[in-house]
This record gives C-alpha cells, sequence and structure tokens, in this order.
C-alpha cells in the first residue's frame, strides 16, 4: 500500500494511523499520488479562507474522501490531530473497523493524558480522549482510573532518584509470540558463567558512578528473558552485587521476574530472599495447557500452580503474574477460565497483556497473523478481564501499548492497593532515570530539571556483550557527562 505526504510533515502520524487498519502489510510513504494499486492520500493546502485538509482512499474496488477546512492560524498539533480525525474517519467508515484508542498510536497515552489534565483536570481530560481523539468511553475510562491510581506513585520519584534493571536475556525455550532480545539455554548455556562475571563487573561500575554522582536508588527490577534460568549460586552472585554495590536507604522495592514456572525451585526462591528480594513476577501468561504447546512454553498448568504455591510458602507475599489476551489457540471461554484460576490464587498484581506480532517473532514469521476474529477475540478477552479484575479489588496502576497489537489494545498492570509496582510506573512514564546492565539493556536518563531524555545502549546479544564488554564500559562515562551537564 502507499501513503501520500502531500504539503504536511506529519508522515509518521498518519503512517501510525494506517497501521491501526492495515497491521499486516507494509506502507510505502511518497509524496506525489501515482495511478497504481492501493493508496491513501493525506494532504495540506495552504489558502486564502484557510487551510484545507483532504484525505481520501483508493483501496481495490472501494474509494472513499473526506475534506476539512481549519483557520489559517491553526498551530501544527491541532493540524495533525485534525488530519488524523479525518484519516481514522475516513478509514473507519471504508473498513468496518473502529480501533478502540481512536487516535491514540503512542506508546505511553498516561503521558497525554496527564498534560491534558493539567490544562483540563480529569474530566475533562477524559472527555477530550472521548471527543476529540475518539477514544471510546471505556478506554477513556480505564486511562483515567489509571492515571489517578499512578498519581501517588509518580510523586514517589525523587530528583536525584534511580531505579536499575539487570538484563538476564536466556529463556529455557524462545515463545512463538516473543521479539525480545534473548537466547534459549539449550543454544547459550555456555555463554551464561561469562556472561554473570561480567554482568557482576558492569553493576559494580555503575554503582560506583552513581554512588559519586549521589543519586539515590529507589527500584531494582531483574528481567529477561527469564533470569530465574541463572542457578541459584550465579542468582545469588548477581543479587549480592548488587547489595554491594548500591546504597539500598532509599530503595522501596526489588523485583525479580521468575518467569517461567517450571524454572522456580526451592533453591532459587531461597538465593532470592536471602538477597532481600521483596517481590517475584510468575508469569503462566495462561492456564490453558493446548495454548502453552502451541506458543512453544515447556511448562504445564499444574507447574505454575506448584511454583505460586511453592513461592507462597517460603515467604513471599507479594507476587505478580502475566497474562496474555489473543494468544493462538485461545478463545474468550478458556480466557475467562484463566482469569478465574489466577484470580483464586490472589496475587498481589495482575499484568494482562494483548499479544502483540512483531515482525522478529516465530509466530509472525511462520504466518500466525490471526485476521478479524483474533482482534475481535482479543478485545473481548480484555474487556473481561477489566471487569473481573475490578470486581476482585484490584485497580489499574499503569498502562502502555504497542505496535502490532491485537484490536489495538494495551497492556494494563492491576494490583491490590499498596501493591503496585514503582518501577513499571517508573519506566513508563519516563519520570527518572534507569540504569541498564546487561545484554539488550538501555540506559534511559532523564535530566531532573527538564524534560530532556538521553539513552546508553549496551550491545543486544549475550556473545556481543562478551566480546565487546570493554568497549561497552567505556559509554558508562556518559552517565557521569549527562549529570554534569543536567539543568543547563
Amino acid at each position: 500500500m502507499t501513503l501520500v505526504i502531500d504539503g504536511h510533515p506529519f508522515a509518521y502520524e498518519m503512517e501510525n494511523l494506517c497501521r491501526l487498519f492495515f497491521p499486516h502489510g507494509g506502507i510505502r510513504t511518497v509524496r506525489e499520488e501515482s495511478g497504481d494499486g492501493d493508496q491513501i492520500y493525506t494532504g495540506a493546502e495552504r489558502r486564502a479562507d484557510g487551510i484545507l485538509l483532504s484525505v481520501r482512499a483508493r483501496l481495490g474496488a472501494s474509494e472513499r474522501g473526506r475534506k476539512k477546512l481549519l483557520p489559517a492560524g491553526t498551530e501544527d498539533r491541532e493540524l495533525e490531530r485534525c488530519m488524523a480525525v479525518e484519516l481514522w474517519g475516513m478509514l473507519a467508515d471504508l473498513s468496518g473497523v473502529r480501533p478502540a484508542w481512536g487516535v491514540v498510536t503512542g506508546v505511553r497515552p498516561l503521558k497525554l493524558f496527564g498534560r491534558i489534565a493539567r490544562k483540563r483536570g480529569e474530566a475533562g481530560a477524559a472527555a477530550y480522549f472521548r471527543e476529540k481523539l475518539l477514544v471510546s468511553p471505556e478506554k477513556a475510562e480505564l486511562a483515567r482510573m489509571t492515571w489517578r491510581n499512578q498519581r501517588s506513585l509518580l510523586a514517589q520519584a525523587r530528583p536525584d532518584g534511580f531505579s536499575l534493571y539487570v538484563s538476564i536475556p536466556f529463556c529455557p525455550t524462545r515463545c512463538a509470540y516473543c521479539s525480545f532480545v534473548s537466547s534459549s539455554v539449550e543454544k547459550a548455556a555456555r555463554l551464561i558463567p561469562g556472561y554473570v562475571e561480567l554482568l557482576c563487573r558492569e553493576i559494580r561500575r555503575t554503582g560506583e558512578i552513581t554512588g559519586g554522582l549521589g543519586l539515590k536508588l529507589q527500584s531494582v527490577y531483574f528481567g529477561g528473558g527469564t533470569p530465574t534460568v541463572l542457578s541459584a549460586d550465579q542468582r545469588a552472585e548477581v543479587i549480592r552485587t548488587v547489595r554491594q554495590s548500591f546504597d539500598f536507604t532509599f530503595c522501596r522495592e526489588f523485583t525479580v521476574e521468575a518467569g517461567r514456572p517450571d524454572t522456580v525451585t526451592i533453591a532459587k526462591l531461597a538465593a532470592m530472599r536471602v538477597g532481600g528480594v521483596t517481590r517475584i513476577s510468575i508469569n503462566p501468561q495462561t492456564l490453558n495447557d493446548d495454548v502453552l504447546r502451541e506458543i512453544g512454553r515447556r511448562h504445564t498448568t499444574a507447574q505454575t500452580l506448584s511454583a505460586f504455591a511453592l513461592a507462597r510458602r517460603h515467604g513471599f507475599g507479594n507476587i505478580n503474574m502475566d497474562l496474555i489476551a489473543g494468544l493462538p489457540k485461545d478463545t474468550p471461554e478458556s480466557f475467562r477460565n484463566t482469569i478465574a484460576g489466577v484470580t483464586a490464587l490472589s496475587p498481589e498484581s495482575i499484568t494482562v497483556h494483548t499479544l502483540a506480532l512483531k515482525r522478529a517473532a516465530r509466530l509472525n514469521r511462520e504466518g500466525g497473523s490471526p485476521g478479524p476474529q483474533g482482534a475481535e477475540a482479543a478485545g473481548e478477552m480484555i474487556a473481561f478481564a477489566d471487569g473481573a479484575l475490578q470486581e476482585r479489588g484490584y485497580r489499574p496502576y499503569y498502562l502502555y501499548r504497542q505496535s502490532r497489537m491485537l484490536g489495538n489494545q494495551e497492556n494494563t498492570g492491576w494490583a491490590k492497593p499498596g501493591f503496585e509496582n514503582l518501577y513499571n510506573v517508573f519506566i513508563m512514564e519516563e519520570c527518572q532515570s534507569i540504569l541498564a546492565c546487561g545484554a539488550g539493556a538501555v540506559t534511559k536518563l532523564r535530566d531532573p530539571g527538564s524534560d530532556r531524555i538521553e539513552r546508553i545502549f549496551n550491545f543486544k546479544y549475550p556473545y556481543e556483550y562478551i566480546s565487546r564488554f570493554a568497549e561497552m564500559m567505556n559509554r558508562k562515562d556518559r552517565v557521569t557527562e549527562f549529570y554534569g551537564t543536567a539543568g543547563g
């Protein structure tokens, strides 16, 4: 499909909107119309009587178009919104699909909600989402609730605070939907000892830098991959290094993704308890064994229940569980059974993701696109989860979106009051620096005196991280340089 951009600078947003309606096809952006193939035109013509917005589409045998005249002095932000509304409306009429988030295409809709709320108030922001951005009443209300619940968490972000992320990019197997930088243990086991040794060196260096800058650690998050693929001794070594390298006086939480239930053992739980881990995540994704087999996870529902009970017996009173709506072979009925089974365990938090079919995922490469019916089913699953979790006392506290999500839905973190995860809020809302260690990790530095953000990328793959470690460590000096210019 060809997208024509004529007389305006909004190519990025218009392309993202087109992807809402055509998530699996290629989109080529050009500056001039042609007479061949499917084509969507977006244009802005500045005339004596104002700015004329035009959108039109030629899709197979169907053609449609819309126009809107705006005052000559219309600011670019409003011009972009109006063009997006016209394009969205035209494509919705053509396709019969009305994406629930309207013209909101960004990863962080709550940042937008908050910016509007500071000017118009909470109710005004919700109304703006519905009326000006075409967000459905249900999603506008979800945004409002989530924003309200996370405000007290955002207030805990210190100007001199930071969070630490530690990457363990190894998994027992690679899930069919996964596009993260992770390696199966079967293929990368020989790299793990060397990786752990260098990771500890990077952690110590990061601790030296933050200590020298007087930064205060507020949260720690071990992610992956599946951090529990490390042996109990390896895990204990990494946790001990973190403890020795940072001052924990101001640290509010220490999360480790236990991830796959089949990697949870007594020895690993004990290592985490001794190391002061306060929160773990046991992620079944589904309680349907047929779905688990389809997506390449080698654990069962029984192992999920066993791992959860084991963690409880070993004193973990703050457990999160991740679920995914829209997985292959899952149905709204079996997803409801998963919600019932997980809420019966009463974990302190539940994160409900929507399946996103990234290009690098095996499911996408093998032609696993679920089509319109899959998108409709995912929407039904998400709607059920939202209602069921609220009924059971969970509150939404963070929310984000990804490209190529089924049905243009979202990922939402739900928690019992008092069990919200600060790290999730801090990283999603970009309110403080995240110092990251390990392969594939990205340090995100935020100037406490402004909105300026700078990223420092570690090498993606474990073999690259190991072979180019010295080169990567030199990049750490940029943290000190950044804070030396912060506020300037």
